[in-house]
Parts: C-alpha cells; structure tokens; sequence
C-alpha cells in the first residue's frame, strides 16, 4: 500500500513520538529553520474538527493534522515548503487516510484475521526498542493496547494487498502483446565508449598547481594529436585514475553516467575524438571518445522471461488500483472543504 503516512491516533502518536524524542538516535531539529506547520483554516471554529466522513465513520482534525505535520517533517525536515507543495501534501495525506478507512472496512467484511506472531514480534521490538526509556516504562500499559491494535490492521491490510496483487502469469500470448505494444521497454539505449586519462589535483590545491597540471595535460595531449602516442599507454604511465591499468579504458556507458558537465563535453564529439583538457573534481582529464553503440531492441526470445515479470508486475498493481477504485466508488465520503481548502482543489481526493 503506498501509504504517504500511516494515520495513527492522536493518543498512540504523541505518546510515541514522545518516547521517540527521548531516543538516543533520535534526530535534532535545526534551530535555525522554522518548522513546518499544516495549513491552518480561515477560522477553525467555523467549521466542524473533522477531516472528513467516510460511510458515516468520521476522519478527526486531530488525527489528520498530526499525520499531515509528520509528513511534513518527514518530507521537508523542518525546512520550508517550495509554495504549493503543502496542499498538494494535505491532499496526498487526506487520501491516503480516506483510503485505509475504506480498506479497514474491507478487511473486517472479509472477515480477515491478524497473524498473531508477527504482532506479536512487532510489540517485543517496540519493547527492545524503548527498554531505557522512562517515558516508555511508564506509560506503556496505555500504549500497547492501541498500538496492538494498530499493528493487527496493519498487518491485515498488507495481507490484503498482498492477496489482491498476487495475479496468476500472463500467458504467452498477452506477453508478447505486451512486447510489441512497449518496444522502449525491450531496448538498450545507445552506449558510449570512454576512455580517460586523469592527472589528479588536490581540490584545495593552489592555482599553481592547477596551472601545472592543465600544462602537463597540453603536452600530452599534443604527443596524441601530432606525435602519434598510444593514449592507452600514455594513460597507463601517467593516469591516477583506476583505469589507468586498462589504459583508461571506462567502458560502455549510458547517457547520463557521466557526470554533469562532462556529458555535455562528450555529446560535441564522435567516435575518435580527443578533448582538450578539462577541469574536473579530481584534476585534469583528457577524454577519447572511443565508439558509439546504437540502441539494440532485443529479439523476444530473449527477453520474454523479463517481459513476462513487467506485465505481471502491471497486471498487479492494476488489480490494486481497481479495489481502490471500487471501493472508492462504492463509498459515501463527504469532505470537510470548509475548514481544509485544498481539499476542494483539483487532487486525487475523491468525493461521492
């Protein structure tokens, strides 16, 4: 289930995160940036403190909030928001809450039963986990209860997912339909081959010593261009580069391995070229743009083992995506726009 967070209640979940806060691996705010806060209504007496209500069950402001100020810090960690990033997040939480609702529902139709052991082995390492917190050891007993509770749905709704995207495997036919309907997804992209020499310079190096290595480079660059050296064997003795030992020979590589910067250098040459010398992190490097691989769609034979497995995958996540959908479609939701705003924006929150 992709959950953007899991919606706790208030209770367990300032108790929790105070028992966390006591942790020694807990994480320190920055003082020096405000947190981020949900989006506050007009005038919160206004309207009613719920979220929404879901075939007559209701969604709590408190539980909602709470959920949407951990997604927060979770996303942007005490930093600020880019604008418009939290109401696209309120949405994203209010769905995913509205969404557990109506699959806690589902579960408890079908009549579903928590694996007791895993629950179980859950608690134990809650237990291990807070051992040497006072705060733990006191108010535990209020704790568990809820937080067995939660675990148990938890585990109920992940069996549920599981059965419902656990789809048999395609037959031939419709993979190989899948095979011809997503050729991009069958194809090697085209592949540059690179070879480097790399004179190594320490970042903090003075000028000079940058201006000796650019000179040191020139000249071997002019060996290549008009004395006719071998850069394989001007890299294997003056190379600080681990490829030095293959001659500077990098290998096939994808667009977009190399870094930012050198890509660009690289897509102005062809197969044959040399490149000036170039600053790079590590020092100064020459480039040989040894051959170009073009794109190579593979036969189905070939591939039919990994296209079988992408469309299962599809087919799965499909099947996981229609019980949403239907469950969606079969429910009763009114949302709360008044106090929440964004809610009435266009999102994935759906309404009946």
């Amino acid at each position: 289930m992709k959950m953007i967070v899991r919606a706790v209640s208030g209770t367990i979940a300032a108790a929790l995160l105070a028992v966390g806060a006591q942790a020694a691996d807990a994480p320190k705010p920055d003082a020096a940036k405000p947190a981020a806060t949900v989006p506050k209504p007009a005038d919160p007496h206004a309207s009613p403190p719920y979220l929404a209500v879901v075939n007559g069950k209701v969604i709590s402001s408190s539980d909602f909030d709470a959920a949407t100020r951990e997604a927060i810090r979770q996303k942007f960690y005490h930093g600020t928001p880019p604008e418009g990033e939290v109401e696209q997040l309120v949405r994203d939480v209010a769905n995913d809450m509205i969404e557990r609702r109506l699959l806690a529902e589902e579960i408890k139709r079908r009549e579903m039963k928590p694996d007791a052991k895993a629950v179980d082995e859950k608690i134990a390492a809650y237990e291990k986990r807070y051992a040497s917190s006072a705060r733990w050891q006191q108010e535990r007993a209020q704790i568990l209860p809820a937080l067995r509770e939660r675990l148990e749905e938890d585990d109920m709704l992940a069996a549920l997912e599981a059965k419902t995207r656990n789809v048999p495997q395609p037959p031939q036919d419709k993979v190989l339909a899948y095979y011809k309907k997503h050729p991009e997804k069958f194809t090697e992209p085209e592949k540059m081959r690179i070879s480097l020499l790399l004179l190594t310079v320490d970042p903090s190096a003075p000028t000079s010593a940058w201006e000796a290595a650019e000179t040191e480079a020139g000249a071997l660059q002019l060996k290549l261009t008009e004395g006719g050296a071998d850069f394989a064997q001007l890299a294997k003795e003056h190379s600080r580069h681990e490829s030095a030992e293959t001659g500077g020979d990098l290998g096939y590589m994808h667009r977009g391995m190399l870094p930012e910067g050198i890509q660009e250098k690289i897509d102005g040459m062809k197969p044959g070229d040399l490149s000036p010398p170039t600053r790079v992190l590590q020092g100064i490097a020459l480039f040989r743009y040894e051959a170009l691989q073009p794109p190579k769609h593979h036969d189905f034979e070939t591939v039919k083992s990994r296209a079988g497995d992408l469309l299962k995958r599809d087919l799965s996540d499909e099947a996981w995506r229609n019980l949403n959908e239907q469950l969606r479609k079969k429910a009763k939701i009114e949302l709360n726009t008044a106090r929440y705003p964004a809610l009435a924006k266009k999102g994935p929150v759906a309404t009946k």
